[in-house]
C-alpha cells in the first residue's frame, strides 16, 4: 500500500485527490495539509511514502517544505509551469512534476512511479529543464563527479538524455543488475536523491551539453 499525503491551501483541491487516490486499491490518503509548514509536520508525523506539494500556500512554499522533508518522495503539482517553480522544486529534492491538469489516470500513474523510486517530469517540463541548462554556462564542477569511472559517466549521460533502465541495458549491453549498480553508486557519489537529481547534476556540471 502506498501511503500519500496531500499537501494544497485548496480544501476542494485536497478533497478532490483524496477521492480519486483512495478509490485505487494500492493507494490511500494518510493525511491533509493545507500549509507548507503544516505538510513538513505531517510527514515527520504519518511517515507517507509520496507527498502531493503545491507550490503556492501559505506560511511556507511548497519548495522550501519540500527542502525540509527527510524521507518521502514529493511529486509537486501545480497551475503554475514557471521555470523558477521547476528548478526551485527539483533542486529542493522533488521527484517529480506534474501540472495541475494533468488526467486523473497520468496523476495516479506518477504517484506509483515516483513511490518506485523513479523520477518523473511531464514532456514540456523536460524539454524547457533541458533548454534551459544548454542555454546556460558551465558551472564548476558537481561535488563527486571526479569519483565516477568511465562507465558511471556512460550511465549519468544516458539518464540525463532520458534514457530507462531497460534503454540503458540495451545500449550498454549490460544486465539489469549492473545499470541498477551504476545508479545506485551514482546516487550515493553524488550525494543524489533520485534520477531527477542525477540529471541535475550532468547539466550543471556541463558533463551535458
Amino acid at each position: 500500500m502506498i501511503r500519500v499525503l496531500i499537501a494544497d491551501d485548496q480544501a476542494l483541491l485536497r478533497a478532490s485527490f483524496r477521492m480519486l487516490v483512495d478509490h485505487e486499491p494500492d493507494l490511500t490518503v494518510v493525511g491533509e495539509a493545507g500549509t507548507g509548514a503544516e505538510a513538513v509536520a505531517l510527514a515527520s508525523e504519518l511517515e507517507p511514502d509520496v507527498v502531493l506539494m503545491d507550490i503556492r500556500m501559505p506560511e511556507m512554499d511548497g519548495i522550501e517544505a519540500t527542502r525540509l522533508l527527510d524521507g518521502p518522495r514529493v511529486l509537486v503539482l501545480t497551475t503554475f509551469d514557471l521555470d523558477e517553480y521547476v528548478f526551485g522544486a527539483l533542486r529542493a529534492g522533488a521527484s517529480g512534476f506534474l501540472l495541475k491538469d494533468t488526467p486523473p489516470a497520468e496523476l495516479l500513474a506518477a504517484i506509483r512511479v515516483v513511490a518506485s523510486g523513479e523520477s518523473l517530469l511531464s514532456p514540456t517540463v523536460t524539454r524547457r529543464l533541458i533548454s534551459e541548462f544548454v542555454r546556460r554556462p558551465a558551472a564548476p564542477a558537481v561535488r563527486g563527479l571526479e569519483r565516477l569511472t568511465e562507465r558511471e559517466k556512460e550511465v549519468l549521460l544516458l539518464i540525463a538524455r532520458g534514457r530507462s533502465n531497460a534503454e540503458i541495458m540495451a545500449e550498454l549491453h549490460v544486465s539489469t543488475g549492473t545499470v541498477k549498480t551504476h545508479i545506485g553508486n551514482l546516487l550515493a557519489k553524488l550525494h543524489a536523491r533520485d534520477r531527477a537529481q542525477l540529471v541535475i547534476a550532468a547539466y550543471e556540471s556541463g558533463l551535458v551539453r
